[in-house]
């Protein structure tokens, strides 16, 4: 009896990298190599699609399995990402027709794409496109944004890992601020990542268990910023507790929907830049209330942080990254795999999946009854839903007092078309 022909796999990771983005590629290519009677090679993308619109190309067959195991302990994208947003097929179907000519010369019937909203689009539209022109291609959506704006999943990978660093990092600063208040600093001000939706920012809240725990005010983006209110709020604070801690969204807004910290410019996928929230507010503390202050911009920080690493949110995202390989034999295609809380007292999940077109660019918000009333803080609803997901430690191997990472040989394929194609 013959034996069906192998078809090759292409990954690539898109958009802001996480501390847990490589668990998803080690499930990815661990997940392929169990199968590898069905599945030939999987080929990464390097800097993410680029890579395949370029036919950049990386041979992942070259890396040892202990090397590729320890993608699932190393930070960042391990076969480096983007920011580059493809048009619409009427726009520009010249990239998508790029794409499947550099997937038939490479007999690639797999496209495994991690990422969050416009990841998911684009996924969708490699799927339709591959339809039209008649070469087959199973897509599979990835999860990842530290946002946890993704629809139809209880949680992305890469958000409960930067809750804790933040929640571990607002509680640390808040012990800080505390000792030096009575002379020194009585306002601290964390700025977080969130442009639209509040879930970090909400993560801060977990670290207060109690009255006069920092941090003392949260302000999200889906509460329109109140600059009156605000101010009280923060000298009852420190004329109560001392001090005031407070985390701010880098999407907090004005009522009319401009950022507090707009720069005027936008970013590669169409998103304005914003220019730092946290100085803005604490300035306005001093101007207003003459409160010595303190600010700090979690930025980059917040997100590469695996030392610190969520152990829940690195097991679901290595089993995405597996799950999506097990999906795509199964014949599912055009779908993201997605995380589902189970309705049992003490937390447990598992995977399921939701098709693409319900989910490209769309966002999740906080629910209002996550934030209390007065707009300032969480509620005893969202530190349910919060907590669950920032439980255990999963610490990399340390050396010489520092954490051990892996750095991949990340081999190019042969290019075997002529043309060249330039983004």
């Amino acid at each position: 009896m013959a034996r069906t022909k192998k078809y090759n796999a292409f990954y690539a990771q898109s958009g802001g990298v996480t501390a847990v983005i490589n668990a998803s590629a080690c499930g990815v290519i661990e997940a392929a190599r169990e199968n590898k009677d069905k599945i030939g090679k999987v080929y990464a993308g390097r800097n993410g699609i680029i890579g395949a619109l370029t036919e950049d190309l990386i041979d992942t067959s070259k890396e040892s399995k202990k090397d590729i195991a320890a993608l699932k302990y190393t930070p960042s994208g391990a076969f480096g990402s983007c920011r580059y947003k493809l048009k619409s097929l009427e726009q520009n179907r010249a990239e998508y027709e790029r794409l499947i000519e550099v997937f038939k010369a490479h007999d690639i019937r797999y496209f495994f794409y991690n990422g969050g909203g416009d990841s998911a689009d684009t996924c969708l539209k490699v799927s339709q496109l591959s339809e039209q022109l008649g070469y087959p291609i199973q897509a599979i959506h990835i999860p990842k944004t530290v946002d946890n704006d993704l629809p139809f999943t209880d949680n992305c990978p890469g958000f409960g890992s930067v809750a804790k660093y933040i929640a571990v990092s607002i509680r640390e600063a808040g012990f800080d601020v505390a000792s030096m208040s009575k002379t020194s600093t009585k306002v601290f001000v964390m700025e977080v990542m969130g442009r639209h939706a509040g879930w970090i920012a909400a993560a801060g809240g977990l670290a207060a268990e109690k009255e006069g725990d920092s941090p003392h005010i949260i302000l999200f983006p889906e509460i329109p910023f109140n600059q009156d209110k605000f101010l009280k709020k923060v000298d009852r604070c420190v004329k109560k507790f001392g001090y005031c801690a407070i985390v701010v969204s880098e999407g907090a807004q004005h009522k009319d929907g401009s950022f507090l910290a707009e720069s005027g410019t936008t970013d590669a996928f169409g998103h304005k830049q914003l220019g730092g929230v946290a100085p803005f507010v604490a300035q306005l503390v001093k101007d207003e209330l003459g409160y010595k202050y303190h600010w700090a911009v979690a930025d980059y920080l917040q997100r590469a942080a695996r030392h610190i690493a969520s152990k829940t949110d690195v097991e679901q995202a290595y089993a995405v990254g597996h799950a999506a390989v097990d999906y795509a034999l199964k014949g599912k295609n055009s779908v993201m795999v997605t995380i589902d809380r189970k309705p049992t007292k003490r937390y447990s999940w598992k995977l399921g999946e939701a098709p693409l077109e319900k989910i490209a660019n769309v966002e999740k918000m906080m629910p209002r009854n996550f934030i209390t009333r007065d707009g300032f803080h969480i509620t005893d609803a969202c530190r349910e839903y919060l907590s669950p997901l920032i439980q255990g430690e999963s610490y990399p191997e340390y050396k010489n007092g520092l954490p051990q990472y892996v750095t991949l040989k990340n081999e190019a394929v042969e290019k075997k078309l002529k043309k060249k194609f330039k983004v």
